[in-house]
């Protein structure tokens, strides 16, 4: 049996490529989009993907299952759970609980297991030259490394109301049916840590059945369904405002992209015209660089492994927009954006300083500024990050903006008083200056070394 593990460490996501090398087929689980990464793997090992599967209609990402089986030729096999309302909207091969898939010598049994999502499915593999028992479970949004996929997400991100109970009701019982499995059993989720589909996913990538029955929180509850379905709800991130976009597109037709396309590189001409027409500019180099000299009303998102995660909660999927980056950014920066369907870049500019631009700077503040401005009152201390972050400890007197929606609620934010911001250790607060900044804020002061220093340092901090 041939078995590959694919991390996309920008949204903590796995997919998996598993084939019989007897008979030469394969099958992909979960793909992503740019989906070259699995034919060049099949080549390379002598395989034809045959077979192409999901776990669910995911929120996270931009499924590249339809890609893969253009390509290919493939058969699609997708769940027919959770009744039908929760029912892929293309063609595909339907798929309930008991059913086999046959790849080569190798079978993949179907297991409905619903909580995350009502047409969750898993899929339990055995490799039959080896042994008649199971060996691995693919279990997708349902079983993580120390944790269970949270049932909210249809409710918070998809609006989808009255969801979350039942949800949570469904995961105890199937986690229920997974803790009488064999404990050998490898066990292989859709994402690890890092991941908004869960609170405490942990950073190794795989597992065993035994494992989790020790040492996930979930099969500590045994018949407590209450304490369990009030610690799964309890404390979950917020969703980030991509993932309502990422089920529509998943579950219906849309138009498909087989292959990483290459952006052009902007004129100054071009660039100065579109920018003149109000289309958002994301400049993607690092904080300390962006606060050095920016583009009037750009908007900082750094390049790194949470720009795509960002680029969901702060863009809308109808608005055009232009990157600053460098060439030899643009190929991966281009994939990350494919991998949650935002296909609208107009192109890039590989450098702000050619542009024939007067740029702004950052009024960056070190910790003795930042103590100046407490318990003033023409200053305004805004905590951009998240609920649960603020909650568990935070600087006395310090409002609660999560930078994600803080264009969704601009009127929290004063216009004559003194705003100073922070985050954990800044990134997030220079992506909150650079939208408020944007957004006509004058007097605003990022406090960038954060949370992190201000703890480091031994100030007090209220819980």
């Amino acid at each position: 049996m041939f078995f590959q593990h694919i991390y996309d460490k920008s949204l903590a996501q796995a997919s998996y490529l598993i084939g019989c090398q007897a008979k030469g087929e394969a099958i992909v689980i979960d793909a992503k989009r740019d989906i070259d990464t699995y034919l060049q793997m099949a080549k390379e090992n002598h395989l034809t993907i045959t077979h192409i599967t999901e776990t669910h209609i995911h929120a996270d990402f931009l499924s590249g299952s339809r890609e893969l089986a253009e390509v290919t030729g493939a058969e699609l096999y997708l769940s027919d759970e959770g009744g039908k309302d929760w029912q892929y909207q293309f063609p595909h091969i339907g798929l309930t609980n008991g059913n086999v898939i046959e790849v080569g010598n190798l079978t993949l049994k179907v297991l409905h297991t619903p909580g995350h999502t009502p047409e969750s499915i898993s899929f339990l593999l055995t490799d039959h030259p080896a042994t008649d028992l199971p060996v691995m479970i693919f279990t997708g949004d349902f079983v993580f490394v120390g944790d269970v996929g949270r049932p909210d997400l249809l409710e918070k991100a998809a609006g989808i109301t009255g969801t979350q109970e039942k949800g949570a009701q469904e995961m105890f019982r199937s986690v229920q049916d997974f803790s009488k499995l064999p404990e050998f059993i490898q066990v292989w989720p859709g994402h690890g840590a890092g991941s908004a589909c869960g609170k405490s996913l942990g950073a190794v990538p795989g597992s065993t059945v035994g494992y989790e029955k020790i040492r996930n929180w979930a099969f500590h509850y045994e018949e407590d369904e209450e304490g369990f379905i009030k610690y799964l709800l309890d404390g979950q991130p917020e969703p980030p405002k991509y993932f309502a976009m990422m089920k529509k597109l998943n579950k219906m037709q849309r138009p498909l992209l087989t292959q990483v396309p290459k952006h052009q590189k902007l004129s100054k001409e071009a660039f100065l015209k579109a920018h003149r027409t109000g289309v958002k500019v994301i400049d993607t180099r690092n904080k300390a660089d962006f606060a050095g000299g920016f583009i009037p009303n750009s908007i900082n998102i750094q390049g790194n492994n949470s720009f795509s995660t960002w680029m969901g909660w702060i863009i809308d999927y109808s608005e055009p927009f232009i990157l600053a980056a460098q060439d030899e950014q643009m190929e991966d920066l281009t994939r990350k954006l494919m991998r949650i369907g935002m296909d609208q870049m107009m192109g890039y500019v590989d450098s702000i300083d050619s542009l024939g631009m007067e740029l702004q700077t950052a009024d960056i503040i070190d910790i003795e500024e930042f103590k100046s401005y407490l318990n003033r009152n023409d200053a305004q201390i805004v905590d951009v990050r998240n609920k649960t972050e603020y909650e568990a400890g935070r600087i006395e007197n310090a409002e609660n903006v999560f930078v994600g929606t803080l264009e969704d609620n601009l009127d929290e934010i004063s216009h004559d008083k003194q705003i100073v911001i922070h985050c954990q250790s800044g990134d997030r607060a220079t992506i909150a200056y650079s939208l408020l900044k944007k957004n006509g804020f004058v007097n605003v002061k990022n406090f960038s070394a954060g949370m992190k220093e201000w703890m480091e340092k031994g100030n007090p901090v209220k819980n």
